[in-house]
């Protein structure tokens, strides 16, 4: 049966139209007006509402091993509260956790196959190098994924040294791969944690005093510099300062292939809020910085500075003694309370997948910070065109994956942990007054939430193999 989405405003990158949206097969078939419905189509009315393409969520983290538990959102959970907020595909972090790197896609497909309930894809973690490893990149595209994550920061975990960050671009150059950059100097983070410790400093805001600024900025530039000696493309995550994201635009003022990322929190948050009695809620890494940062990434995503508008949504329970209900069954996940007397215990992250479409609604294109086109730029079209994934996903138009959020653009609501669908326990946007809430959302033209309804299913979502990249 085809579905025709009639007499709404569809907004897309580039144009702002009223238009119908007809859907066949999973698919778009034409956006235009005067469709003749036939008897036998479904007719959704979209009469004063707006028709944008389901976001694209490059950066999140389901089921992840952390401090002695695990994410508190699995690839169903997140891939739900994603859809309520908006979102229809996602991309999740694969862990270098096997002997190989096919071995570790595996077994992350493995987790998400079953469960996954909007589209998704996978960026590969490399937190290891040698001649194996890199034998496996030059062939990680055909298990259908082009980017992969290094690391600056987390020494004998994660971190690479940069000779080996200085190989994988050069080997990511050569077979049209992205590299994407956690950008924070782990030395200096090392000694200032050791110093805190040694200082008896156990509260949470010592988590982003032994994490300064200066770390991520230096950080930002030394990639940066690196991938220019490479001649490589890089993409640097959860941009969170006004001194890296100023590197970023100098470097594009250059001509150099750097592309940059940001994430809601690193707009509206400060270590001001990791000061309250229940600031372990927003320790996540990089932290949250000052006004003047909030400031400058707001900049930098006006003017065109950062490409991705993405969430890094990792969420923990704020106190995982206590179960919470989640359709229908009672469930605790230990959470920050792990960290209650030593801020190296906190579990790094935050939800947020749930949250970021409608709060940079109202934040960014209600209040006049950025456009209705650059809103679905930077939430949709920008990461899917960057990841491969357009023009399949991330716009409205003919042959598009039949992926549409319909949105009330005049509803005014308070926001909070009932509308995220998140499954932990708080919400950063608690009681948040917001104007525009999506109201319907289709995944390859299947309703899948429906005025508060969830009318999704575990194993609904499928892979989504990345094709070439493209720098923006």
């Amino acid at each position: 049966m085809k579905t025709l989405i009639q007499g709404g405003t569809v907004i897309t990158a580039s144009e702002t139209v009223k238009a119908d949206v007809l859907i066949d097969n999973e698919k778009i078939e034409a956006v235009g007006t005067n469709f003749v419905a036939g008897t036998e189509f479904n007719i959704i009315n979209a009469t004063g509402k707006l028709v944008m393409p389901g976001g694209v969520d490059v950066h999140t983290h389901f089921d992840l091993p952390m401090f002695d538990t695990v994410s508190s959102d699995d690839h169903y959970t997140g891939h739900k509260a994603a859809a309520f907020g908006g979102t229809t595909t996602v991309m999740d972090f694969v862990s270098f956790d096997c002997s190989t790197l096919e071995e570790s896609v595996n077994a992350w497909h493995e987790k998400a196959d079953n469960k996954a309930a909007i589209d998704f894809g996978f960026h590969m973690n490399i937190s290891r190098f040698d001649d194996g490893v890199a034998r496996e990149l030059s062939h990680l595209r055909d298990l259908g994924i082009n980017s992969v994550k290094v690391f600056t920061a987390y020494t004998n975990r994660l971190r690479l040294n940069d000779g080996y960050i200085f190989k994988t671009l050069r080997i990511a150059r050569d077979r049209g791969l992205l590299v994407m950059v956690h950008a924070e100097n782990g030395d200096v983070i090392d000694v200032l944690v050791e110093e805190a410790l040694s200082a008896g400093h156990m509260s949470p805001e010592w988590h982003a005093l032994t994490r300064p600024i200066q770390s991520e900025v230096e950080a930002v530039y030394r990639s940066i510099k690196l991938a220019e000696l490479a001649d490589a493309p890089i993409y640097i995550v959860h941009m969170n300062t006004k001194g890296g994201v100023d590197h970023v635009r100098e470097a594009r003022r250059q001509g150099l292939k750097v592309m940059g990322e940001t994430c809601p929190q690193y707009l509206f948050f400060t270590i001001d809020d990791i000061r309250r009695v229940d600031g372990s809620k927003w320790i996540c890494s990089p932290p949250v910085r000052t006004i003047n940062d909030n400031e400058g990434v707001w900049r930098a995503v006006a003017d065109g500075t950062m490409q991705v508008m993405a969430t890094d949504h990792c969420p923990f329970f704020f106190d995982g003694t206590k179960a919470i209900e989640y359709e229908d069954e009672k469930i605790a996940i230990p959470g920050k309370e792990l960290g209650k007397h030593d801020f190296t215990k906190i579990p790094n992250g935050l939800p947020g997948v749930g949250d970021r479409m409608m709060i940079m609604w109202t934040k960014g294109v209600v209040d006049g910070r950025i456009s209705a086109n650059q809103f679905v730029e930077m939430n949709c079209t920008n990461p899917a065109k960057i990841f491969g994934m357009y023009p399949r996903k991330g716009t409205i138009m003919p042959g598009a994956d039949a992926d549409i959020a319909i949105w009330d653009p005049e509803k005014e609501f308070s926001y909070g942990i009932d509308h995220s669908h998140q499954r932990t326990d708080y919400n950063l946007y608690e009681g948040w007054k917001l104007k525009g809430i999506v109201e319907k959302v289709l995944l390859r033209g299947n309703l899948i939430v429906d005025d508060g309804r969830w009318l999704g299913r575990k194993g609904g979502g499928r892979f989504v193999r990345a094709g070439d990249m493209t720098v923006l």
